[in-house]
């Protein structure tokens, strides 16, 4: 049986080789070379000698660290720079455009998305950009406008839909537009300008009619104890202003304004849809629709996908996507700066009059 005096353990046996054993020698070190000044001064010296030692080599592992983070950092960084120069370059030259059958019969597709602005994807530079190259091209037997919006900006509505409207009237191919999910107030604008509109039942079709919106917050500024300072030329220059109380003659002007605007709407649908519109009064009022009512109205023509037109009428062709392709990180920063203004409420919009559904 083993005891438990530790000296008779062979594994314990022997000097210890802990901090406290090597302070216990350099003591004993010292207390030996006391009488002996020589001896002491070279003692010390190896000590701090030690300590150098240790401090150097601390200083040479933080080095090699701070090197191996930098070189880690760097490859990162190089990483990025590429996936990104890959990323423009794959958006630029291939990106949105599908190449299948392009060469042969095809159909033409431009993709409307979202809420039409001049700065968005749905702007009307980069809409009409896609509508030319479609109408353009010798073996495109059609050219579609695929819209999924809400609409928007009324001015870029009106220039798709004037671009439509004179590319439909030299009759060399059809330009039709096809409803997704949503194809409202200004995307139903752009749509009116085609020979024909397709929507499935369950789309959402119409709203024709023209909304400004803003807050009346002259009565919590007061409250809160802040003075507004708005300096203007013009007795009327801010009658928008959130923060100032808009008068009667202001507000029966800016009603003459949003009635303008909504009869150049409503005049352009006339001309675009003809004598398929419904003599329906409501047509007009801002209402939304289904498909399966929009058809009844007369607002589309038929009931059907980009999938089944593709094969219905233009005999199983394939597609082609002629909606330029958009920057990546361009596309990226614009839907972050979006949604942050949206959440704060900041958004902001080149024209305040909306053909959009709210």
């Amino acid at each position: 049986m083993m005891g438990d005096d530790k000296r008779d353990d062979a594994w314990t046996q022997g000097p210890e080789v802990g901090r406290g054993s090597r302070d216990e020698d350099r003591r004993r070190a010292e207390e030996a070379a006391a009488g002996d000044p020589e001896q002491l001064r070279e003692l010390r010296r190896l000590r701090e000698q030690h300590m150098l030692d240790r401090w150097i080599d601390g200083v040479l592992v933080e080095q090699r660290r701070t090197r191996r983070w930098k070189l880690f950092f760097r490859f990162v960084f190089a990483a990025l720079i590429a996936a990104s120069l890959a990323m423009t370059t794959y958006a630029v030259f291939f990106a949105g455009r599908d190449m299948t059958g392009a060469a042969g019969p095809h159909l033409g597709v431009v993709e409307v998305q979202g809420v039409i602005d001049a700065q968005g994807e749905a702007s009307a530079e980069r809409i009409i950009e896609g509508l030319r190259d479609a109408w353009k091209a010798p073996s495109s037997r059609g050219v579609v406008l695929h819209i999924n919006s809400p609409g928007g900006s009324p001015v870029q509505s009106q220039r798709v839909y004037d671009e439509v409207r004179r590319l439909a009237a030299q009759g060399d191919k059809p330009v039709v537009a096809v409803i997704e999910d949503i194809g409202a107030s200004g995307a139903y604008y752009m749509a009116s300008a085609a020979d024909d509109i397709y929507a499935s039942p369950a789309s959402l079709v119409g709203s024709i009619g023209v909304i400004y919106s803003g807050f009346g917050l002259q009565e919590a500024i007061d409250k809160v104890g802040v003075e507004r300072r708005v300096f203007t030329s013009g007795d009327n220059k801010a009658f928008l202003d959130p923060f100032s109380p808009i008068r009667d003659e202001q507000r029966a002007f800016w009603q003459t304004v949003l009635d303008t605007t909504h009869r150049q709407f409503i005049d352009d649908v006339k001309a675009g849809r003809g004598e398929r519109l419904d003599d329906d009064p409501r047509l007009f009022s801002g209402l939304i629709w289904t498909g399966e009512q929009a058809l009844g109205l007369g607002l589309v023509d038929g009931l059907s996908s980009l999938d089944a037109l593709s094969r219905e009428r233009f005999g199983g062709v394939p597609r082609r996507d002629y909606t330029p392709a958009l920057d990546p990180l361009s596309r990226l920063s614009r839907q972050l700066g979006r949604v942050a203004a949206e959440w704060t409420g900041m958004a902001h919009h080149a024209s305040p009059l909306r053909y959009q559904v709210q």
